[in-house]
């Protein structure tokens, strides 16, 4: 049988999952940072759209859901953020900002889904071939 040098093997283990987390850390920071600024807000309530706003707009929103729900969306200097919430925990409250293509906040209890977008200029084709 041969013999098979465990230290070298573990190294090269190593160095493999070093390079595979950098091609990962590389691809992810690609993605973020060229990601494209969102030009509306797509408001969902429970699974259906309940509004859509443009960033270029600042304004003040109350978004009312159900029995007691409510979220208030800001929207200013090209970005949205929920001030207030109804919901215990609050959390949609404390996220940041938002305003790059594709970032959202959500917030469970109320069921409101806030997403970035960018709204189609109508002349652009769906499908590339």
């Amino acid at each position: 049988m041969e013999h098979i040098d465990k230290t070298r093997l573990r190294r090269n283990d190593v160095i493999f999952i070093a390079a595979l987390l950098a091609v990962v850390a590389i691809a992810g920071a690609c993605l973020y940072f060229l990601r494209g600024e969102g030009n509306t807000v797509t408001v969902t309530v429970d699974g259906e759209v309940y509004a859509t706003y443009s960033l270029a707009v600042d304004r003040v929103e109350d978004i009312h859901t159900g029995k007691d729900g409510l979220n208030r969306l800001v929207i200013k200097d090209g970005k949205a953020w929920v001030e207030t919430a109804s919901c215990p925990d609050g959390i949609c409250a404390a996220h940041k900002p938002i305003h790059r293509e594709g970032e959202s906040i959500v917030c469970l209890p109320n069921k409101v889904v806030i997403t970035v977008s960018t709204a189609d200029s109508g002349n652009q084709p769906d499908i590339v071939v």
